[in-house]
């Protein structure tokens, strides 16, 4: 009985060095910042289509450009429409104690939800195929203490396929 308790702790042991042998670094994400000038809630009302070098063989440059324009077309669409409600209920701020800014914090959070299930058809049928996954993301500005909305694109690491030997 003792020389199986023996056993058991020296497969335990290998098991132990086997899972660090397959510790993998994953890059940093890549983070996308909205390049517009105008800024609602946060949210750019463009993101830049240049190609980031980290992306470099591991997307076509044509790929990524198309994912891009299609998350500025939503904000092209949806962001002008916010800045009117928020002109609108800034002005009448005073007389509704805050009221009338709801309108304009609900269709931020619209168009945010928009650009979560773009994003997530964008990873199901292309991204994570080849290893990338596209979020948005609140971030801390360079400049200042204000938050924005960028994009961050995050490596997905390969699992390894186990092969005892």
């Amino acid at each position: 009985m003792a020389d199986f308790d023996a056993i058991y702790e020296e497969q335990e042991l290998s098991e132990e060095n086997h899972e660090e042998a397959h510790v993998q670094l994953v890059p940093d994400p890549i983070v996308i910042r909205g390049a517009g000038n105008m800024t609602v809630f946060g949210l750019s009302n463009r993101f830049n289509v240049q190609f980031p070098a980290g992306l470099v063989s591991r997307v076509a440059p044509e790929e990524f450009k198309a994912t891009v324009l299609r998350i500025n077309a939503v904000l092209k669409k949806t962001l002008p429409v916010n800045v009117k409600w928020l002109f609108c209920g800034c002005v009448c701020c005073c007389c509704t104690l805050g009221c009338s800014l709801w309108p304009v914090i609900c269709l931020s959070k619209r168009t945010q939800h928009t650009l979560n299930k773009l994003l997530e058809w964008e990873n199901s049928h292309l991204y994570h195929k080849l290893g990338l996954h596209w979020r948005l993301s609140k971030q801390q500005c360079d400049s200042n203490s204000m938050m924005e909305y960028v994009l961050l694109i995050e490596f997905i690491p390969k699992t390894p396929i186990y092969r005892p030997d």
